[in-house]
């Protein structure tokens, strides 16, 4: 799979910022858009039309976020059609470290992985050799 569209949901700024250097420095050149309610990204999502030219490869998804958080963004993706979850890999990105929850959502096709916060280098490499 070529990655050439990538999202990242985060609420923390500082957050976003550390992951497009970091995509930046693992080569990434495509498309990459951010956005920092796990609401606004599901609006883009929404906007996109069901336009699979333009939805996203990789989804960076934080997991604690106020008002909707990553699980609840994932229930949400789950009404999206199949051509379109068969398009996005969604990667959880946590501060914590409760194994099992996150092993739970490891068992839903589009949800390929999760790494710690801030996203790094090895993650990015790692998730890209998975897709390729």
């Amino acid at each position: 799979m070529k990655i050439e569209r990538i999202l990242v949901i985060d609420d923390n700024d500082t957050d976003l910022l550390i992951a497009s250097i970091v995509l930046d420095r693992s080569g990434f050149k495509g498309n990459l858009v951010t956005k920092t309610s796990a609401r606004a990204g599901l609006d883009y999502l929404n906007s996109l039309n069901e336009n699979l030219e333009l939805w996203p490869n990789i989804i960076f998804l934080d997991i604690n976020m106020p008002l909707m958080n990553g699980y609840g963004f994932v229930e949400e993706f789950e009404k999206f059609s199949s051509n379109l979850k068969n398009v996005s890999n969604i990667v959880m990105l946590t501060s914590s470290d409760n194994k099992t929850d996150l092993d739970s959502f490891l068992n839903k096709t589009f949800v390929r992985d999760y790494f710690p916060k801030p996203i790094s280098t090895e993650s990015v490499q790692s998730i890209f050799e998975k897709l390729s």
